[in-house]
């Protein structure tokens, strides 16, 4: 039986298992780098363990650290969160030889699925759709140029090993080609160690839409039902919702059906994502399997009350999944806002530094699945995500209305954030009747390029708070002098260079 887990990540999916784990009287371990030393989930975990300087290739992606901290804190299994070593089927395998429990796939089945051409082939034998393309990877631009030619523009080629949009080139024209070919290899080669590509047919403005799934030891296999995954940022997701406004009652039954067939053709084990693209004609095409727990996972949670971690836990502890297909019904709506520290004036450069004032919102429905607190820095090494902010409600109408609100009492001070960002959004039509694709951000790109939010709390507005606090005070004296002859208190505000609340220098 697992008692202790050592999770093999940090930020806020660390805090989130570690939360799980708490829940279920299992003691964790955290691991940390340098520049994680005051992270909060260090200081909430059970144990910690510290693996090495701050960049990613000493700490977090450096196997032996990570096992030799599990061995000498006696762990029983590893999570790998998302991310960094998640999907890396060599140390799946590895925590395998040691007797330690992964908790995820096997290391067999990553590789099955991690190579997105033999994935393609799998699928099609399972006799689940596929984007027409290439089912080996190219040799040369020569053809490349060839191909494209027969399926026809426009055409995405794309990374076998790839990720996150890494590896990737749309192309429009076939002058353009070569020079894609050859970046899109150097690009895969650095961010994967491969620099294998094929290619597939584009298809245009499509939703991007993913289903959970569930197996456990025993041949058992279940979807949790879909996440509307299109509003995306170069290739990346920054709103996800379920239930898709999408999608009908009858598709999404179809879709589950061959999410289920595609991790059956795998003999999946443990939580993993079957994504799909979705044309205007609600035709579906398998993309790719993530065969670990998704960023976006706590939609699902909160539409099915099931905690996916826990799931996790105890299919890698050997037993049976205790959902049938049946069990699995979605109740009201969720919205997922990915909270970053980035600079959205600036190309959303990312923008690192230490956060002076922190207000999170709450309330009914509302969720923050986060690791930052007042006074820490957010390092410039990772991932500039702060965090996941959650509602729910009954339905997709009352949880726009509850993202709206929750957006608004945000604050985050000291850094650049996309909170903003996402409050346009949030108001955009499209996006509010719920007719949206993954074009929508290049739909809408102009409309986006917008004045600073008047209600987002900067430096400046900290100055006007300060200020508004020391005309408070002053006008507490009791002197007449103070009060006008209808005894309402004078404004000291031009004393200190002040006006409306806007510092004068």
């Amino acid at each position: 039986m697992i008692q202790k887990i050592l999770i093999a990540n940090r930020g806020e999916i660390a805090v989130r298992v570690i939360r799980s784990c708490r829940e279920m009287g299992i003691r964790s371990v955290a691991v940390f780098s340098e520049a994680d030393r005051t992270a909060r989930h260090v200081l909430y975990a059970d144990e910690a363990a510290f693996i090495g300087s701050a960049t990613a290739k000493d700490s977090y992606l450096n196997v032996e650290k990570i096992i030799q901290a599990a061995k000498q804190h006696n762990v029983d299994a590893i999570h790998p969160g998302y991310g960094f070593l998640s999907e890396n089927a060599d140390f799946a395998r590895r925590c395998q030889q040691e007797g330690i429990i992964f908790i995820g796939p096997t290391a067999e089945t990553m590789e099955a699925m991690g190579d997105k051409i033999a994935a393609r082939k799998r699928m099609i034998e399972a006799d689940v759709p596929v984007v027409p393309g290439t089912q080996k990877p190219l040799q040369n631009a020569e053809e490349a140029i060839r191909l494209c030619r027969e399926i026809g523009f426009p055409v995405m080629l794309k990374a076998s090993m790839g990720g996150g949009g890494k590896g990737m080139r749309l192309i429009h024209r076939e002058e353009d080609i070569e020079e894609l070919y050859n970046v899109a290899r150097m690009e895969s080669l650095s961010s994967f160690g491969d620099d294998t590509v094929y290619l597939e047919k584009f298809i245009e403005n499509p939703h991007h839409i993913e289903f959970q799934i569930l197996g456990d030891n025993q041949g058992n296999i279940i979807h949790l039902c879909e996440r509307e995954c299109s509003i995306q940022r170069r290739n990346q997701k920054i709103i996800e919702e379920s239930p898709s406004p999408f999608i009908s009652q009858e598709l999404r039954r179809q879709m589950g059906e061959k999410a289920v067939a595609a991790a059956k053709a795998v003999r999946y084990s443990g939580a993993g994502t079957i994504e799909f693209l979705v044309d205007k004609d609600q035709n579906f095409y398998f993309l790719e399997m993530n065969t670990r727990l998704q960023v976006e996972h706590p939609i699902t949670e909160e539409v099915l009350g099931i905690d996916l971690v826990k799931e996790q836990i105890r299919i890698a502890d050997n037993k049976p999944l205790h959902l049938r297909q049946e069990d699995i019904i979605q109740r009201g709506h969720a919205i997922e806002c990915r909270i970053c520290a980035e600079d959205t004036k600036h190309n959303f450069m990312p923008s690192p530094g230490i956060i002076r004032q922190l207000t999170e919102p709450n309330g009914i429905g509302v969720r923050i699945d986060s690791y930052v607190y007042e006074g820490y820095e957010i390092p410039v090494y990772y991932d500039p995500m702060i965090g996941k902010l959650i509602v729910w409600a009954t339905n997709r109408t009352y949880a726009l209305e509850r993202m709206r609100r929750v957006l608004h009492e945000y604050k985050i001070t000291g850094l650049k954030t996309n909170i903003s960002y996402l409050r346009h959004i949030m108001d955009i039509p499209d996006f509010e009747n719920g007719k949206y694709d993954t074009s929508f951000i290049d739909k809408h790109n102009e409309e986006l390029q917008y004045p600073v939010h008047p209600e987002e709390q900067d430096e400046s507005e900290n100055i006007a708070m300060i200020a508004a606090y020391m005309d408070y005070l002053m006008n507490l004296e009791e002197n007449t002098s103070n009060l006008t002859t209808d005894n309402r208190p004078i404004s000291r505000w031009r004393e200190f260079g002040l006006q409306k609340g806007v510092l004068r220098i």
